[in-house]
């Protein structure tokens, strides 16, 4: 039997299906400190054991993106900020390439919020 993780990702349709099954994998291969959790019905990445970021496909933008939980510290022109009082989105284009030298800059900004 496959867990609620595993299903989310595998009911997902193309493009989110592939893009997606990369972030989970990108995110996970930063640390080994960081790990994955089914929170919230979504995928959620811990850091040291707290809170670190999520995943997601935006309904508005139709697009997937990895929300960033201290998102709100960081100025970078990648992530939007909407109506969250602390996180900040990256919204990620699943017809382009995926950006992950960008992804690894603000995640790794974001990991130095975590002692």
């Amino acid at each position: 039997m496959l867990r609620d993780i595993d299903n989310y990702f595998l009911q997902l349709e193309e493009p989110y299906k592939s893009t997606m099954l990369f972030l989970r994998s990108y995110i996970l291969s930063l640390s080994d400190k960081i790990t994955e959790e089914w929170r919230y019905r979504m995928p959620v990445y811990y850091y040291k054991g707290k809170m670190f970021c999520y995943i997601r496909v935006h309904k508005k933008y139709k697009e997937p993106y990895i929300g960033v939980v201290e998102g709100g510290k960081i100025e970078h022109p990648n992530l939007l900020k909407e109506d969250r009082a602390r996180m900040k989105i990256f919204l990620i284009d699943p017809s382009e390439d995926i950006p992950v030298d960008t992804i690894k800059e603000v995640l790794e900004i974001a990991m130095t919020f975590y002692k």
